[in-house]
């Protein structure tokens, strides 16, 4: 049909004096321009009709796959198919009807031929075609990658278990075959003789990708052990890396630190570095609280009455100071230690009855996770003092509300350890050097003029 119009259009150009001449040139083109009309209406009715009939369907099931299939516009990608039909059937339309090779014809014939005719142009143009088709197959094959990956990213699994990796490894591969293929088509070889060559290219094609092979085998460890997925918290010192995991692909994770920056970690490094995973802080039933205070150890003293009737007026170890005070006498009791005797028998302390009272206190408090580590204990003393670290678990995670429930605790424990007599060592600053100065010249002067 295509070639019966280029020859009316070539018999009817040249019945026009004065540019019989362009006959075939003119022919040619008007014929193309033609082709490339109808070959663009068939794609534009096909997109309109396929992406309205397509989309009518998707919102009609209750399904998302469906959804992000038209979303990702696979249909529309497809539609490409007909121009590309169009202009591959079409191609041969300046190339002449007959059943026999070129180079078996005469000259005479093939000189009647080609004033005509263009040979060439068929070839031209398929090559066209093909490659068409090749960019269809990209266009599509993208689409459906990014599809799946959608579909998946809706799955339970999706957050745990990414495979973002694996469908860019998947495209790499695909942009690479097409590559050839297209080098193939043009230069009109045997693609297998490409990638025989592409072989012998191997050191280069794996000193070029090196990044995203060892993206890949990493990914496949990440995912395959659960190490690290999107959303967790991730703490990386060595990279300068400190928050939520917003990306994975297949060669960096991208984490967003909580100063609001973006670091950018190769993926393979994930594996061959250590890093700090906080999921299991996330999904447990609170967030560890692990400081201590330094007690000033001069300060600590065996508890006289005075201290010891002070202490009984606090409800939380008003029992605990009662009945200790009573195991302590029967032991004294039952050992003929007298009460003057501090050495020998059993007292109480001050500091003793302090930690006694964290414990009372961090148990009664209502964003305490008791059912977790709950430490109170005493570490090694320093020329800094004696520190007293309360090793227990937050029920709030959040971090603000995390750091705020946790300065109410160690406000209310600054406070009252005046209580129990002791001091919580601070090192001296040019303040007390300056007070202390000052008091000494002062008693000094006074004492001079008396």
């Amino acid at each position: 049909m295509v070639r019966t119009l280029y020859k009316f259009l070539l018999e009817s150009i040249r019945e026009i004096d004065g540019i019989a001449m362009f006959a075939k040139p003119g022919a040619a083109f008007i014929t193309l321009i033609i082709i490339l009309i109808v070959a663009w209406a068939g794609h534009y009715i096909t997109k309109k009709v396929t992406s309205r009939i397509f989309t009518k369907i998707a919102k009609r099931t209750k399904t998302t796959w469906d959804d992000i299939i038209v979303r990702r516009k696979v249909f529309r990608n497809l539609a490409h198919l007909v121009p590309a039909l169009i202009l591959y059937y079409a191609a041969d339309f300046s190339s002449p009807s007959i059943h026999q090779d070129l180079s078996e014809l005469d000259a005479a014939t093939l000189n009647a031929l080609s004033a005509d005719y263009y040979f060439a142009l068929a070839g031209i143009l398929t090559r066209v075609a093909q490659v068409y088709f090749v960019f269809i197959f990209i266009f599509v094959l993208d689409a459906l990658l990014n599809s799946g990956l959608d579909i998946y990213n809706t799955t339970p699994y999706g957050k745990d278990r990414p495979i973002k990796g694996y469908i860019q490894l998947a495209k790499i591969l695909v942009f690479s075959l097409s590559a050839i293929l297209i080098i193939a088509i043009l230069l009109d070889r045997d693609p297998t003789v490409l990638l025989a060559g592409l072989g012998a290219m191997g050191a280069v094609i794996l000193l070029i990708f090196k990044d995203s092979i060892l993206g890949f085998v990493a990914s496949i460890q990440l995912s395959g052990n659960n190490m690290v997925k999107l959303g967790d918290w991730v703490e990386m010192r060595s990279r300068g890396a400190d928050g939520t995991v917003i990306d994975i692909t297949l060669n960096t994770v991208k984490i967003q630190n909580w100063d609001r920056t973006i670091s950018t970690i190769p993926t393979y490094s994930m594996v061959s570095e250590s890093f700090i995973n906080w999921k299991g802080m996330e999904e447990s039933g609170g967030r560890r609280i692990k400081r201590a205070i330094n007690i000033d150890m001069t300060s600590i003293k065996l508890c006289d009455s005075a201290l010891m009737n002070r202490l009984e007026k606090f409800l939380l170890i008003r029992d605990y100071v009662r009945n200790k005070e009573e195991e302590i006498k029967q032991y004294n009791k039952q050992k003929n230690i007298s009460d003057d005797d501090i050495i020998s028998g059993r007292r109480q302390t001050n500091i003793g009855v302090f930690r006694k009272y964290l414990e009372v206190y961090l148990q009664q408090h209502p964003m305490v996770n008791t059912d977790m580590t709950f430490i109170v204990r005493h570490l090694q003393p320093s020329e800094k003092g004696l520190p007293v670290e309360i090793y227990v678990f937050c029920k709030d995670k959040a971090w603000a509300r995390y750091e705020s429930i946790q300065a109410d605790i160690f406000d209310h424990i600054l406070a009252v350890i005046p209580e129990f007599d002791l001091r919580v060592f601070q090192e001296p600053s040019g303040a007390d050097i300056s007070g202390a100065l000052s008091k000494y010249y002062s008693t000094n002067s006074f004492n001079n003029k008396s």
